[in-house]
């Protein structure tokens, strides 16, 4: 049965069609490219649900699409499974079925994204913002996927974003790199409750290092190295998607530092020398990180249009180095209230004495803000000439573990045991150092 299904592979693989067609064996199957099938989209498309899709090393010049629920796709070797979108395909891998594991390899030189997770897709693929233009998306019309994880997986040199969740919940981000993005190296977006956890993830010489727009409920982001980008870290509120106001992130034990790097994308709104920003948001915790080096501000927390900066709290976290420390930039539209300030290490604020007028249990009254002054922004530099990513360690045993579906994820996420990291968090997988 087994050379049966080859041959059926390798038949339609010369036709220039896929096939439903799998190894009649019980349980999951591993299929290998390029041993079982010749290209990878052939590969998942021969696939069940449950099935492993296991990549040899080299060089695809393919997008691929992945519709089968519960289907692992994983590389031998994370720095040699290259999926290349040779500056002109759109998508490097994307996600729209539940339960999907993309693991182990690299997605480098697409125009729009490397790895994309998405509820919303019609026949043409996938329709995250920035696909079509910016249309705003009906959730209801699109159910958000549920289910995925994105591990050991490379994200360089792409239009917009490295990897990006969109529509989805009940997810794991982890162990990745994003390099090189004309937007951001992680974005989680359009999701409530998200129940998405980002751990253990470099993000460098992107516009943003990682971005959360409307992602609120369940939504932490921990324990991740955000150094040497323009911005490197901002969750917001935004009209152009659904759920609109963000609120009810976690921001916990993250390496924030040196986030005026020129030698990345441009900003879309300019932004440049910041850490964390929030925009909008309401009922963020932001603690024990270690924010150091950005010269516009350590943390800044803004309006975002007629949406305030509102019940948000700053705990335990580590200041230094930066231009202001915390700056609170709400405007007089969206003037925001109930944000407090508690145990935090610091030597500047703006307005002055910031530490004690929003000392926690906060006033419920509007707090008044000032004008956020930041460097000016150099000139970007095109995506595709961003420095490539040093090597990146691989996921233990990947070719030998069995497949594990992203299903029942992300699991207890124990903030409490994210402590204030040191400048060195993740240093051997980055080529910025503070």
């Amino acid at each position: 049965m087994r050379a049966l299904f080859l041959l059926l592979v390798s038949v339609l693989a010369v036709a220039g069609c896929s096939s439903p067609l799998r190894p009649d064996v019980a349980g999951a199957a591993t299929i290998r490219v390029p041993q079982d099938a010749p290209t990878v989209q052939q590969a998942v498309d021969a696939a069940r649900p449950g099935d492993l899709v296991l990549v040899s090393p080299g060089v695809y010049r393919e997008s691929v699409r992945i519709t089968v629920p519960d289907l692992v796709l994983r590389g031998t070797d994370r720095n040699r499974v290259v999926f290349d979108g040779e500056v002109r395909r759109a998508n490097g891998i994307v996600v729209t079925a539940p339960g999907v594991a993309v693991e182990n390899l690299t997605v480098r030189d697409h125009v729009l994204n490397g790895v994309l997770v998405t509820g919303m897709a019609d026949e043409s693929g996938g329709l995250a913002r920035g696909s079509d233009g910016y249309t705003r998306l009906d959730p209801a019309r699109f159910p958000p996927v549920q289910g995925f994880r994105v591990s050991y997986v490379t994200a360089s040199n792409n239009g917009l974003y490295g990897v990006y969740a969109f529509d989805s919940q009940h997810g794991v981000i982890e162990h990745s790199y994003a390099s090189g993005s004309a937007d951001s190296g992680f974005y989680v977006g359009q999701c409530h409750p998200c129940d998405i956890v980002v751990r253990g993830n470099v993000a460098e010489r992107n516009a943003v290092g990682y971005e959360g727009t409307n992602a609120s409920g369940g939504m932490a982001v921990v324990g991740n190295r955000f150094v040497g980008n323009r911005v490197g870290l901002s969750t917001n509120s935004d009209y152009q998607e659904a759920f609109v106001p963000q609120r009810d992130a976690a921001i916990v034990g993250n390496l924030v530092a040196a986030n005026a790097q020129p030698a990345t994308p441009a900003q879309a709104d300019g932004g440049f020398g910041v850490g964390i920003g929030i925009a909008g948001g309401t009922r963020n915790l932001l603690a024990r990180n270690l924010v150091t080096g950005n010269p516009g501000a350590g943390i800044a927390l803004a309006s975002a249009e007629d949406l305030a900066p509102s019940d948000n709290r700053l705990v335990g976290n580590v200041l230094s180095g930066n231009g202001v420390d915390i700056a609170y930039a709400a405007s007089e539209r969206a003037p925001g209230s109930g944000n407090c300030l508690q145990d935090n290490v610091l030597t500047s604020t703006s307005p002055a004495g910031l530490a004690g007028s929003m000392a926690c249990p906060a006033s419920p009254g509007p707090a008044a803000g000032v004008r956020l002054a930041l460097p000016p922004a150099p000139r970007g530099v095109p995506f595709p000439d961003v420095a490539p990513p040093p090597e990146q360690p691989g996921q233990p045993d990947a070719a030998t573990a069995p497949p594990r579906p992203a299903r029942g994820l992300p699991g207890r996420v124990d903030l409490d045991g994210y402590r204030v990291p040191g400048i060195a968090l993740l240093a051997e997988s980055a080529g910025v150092k503070p």
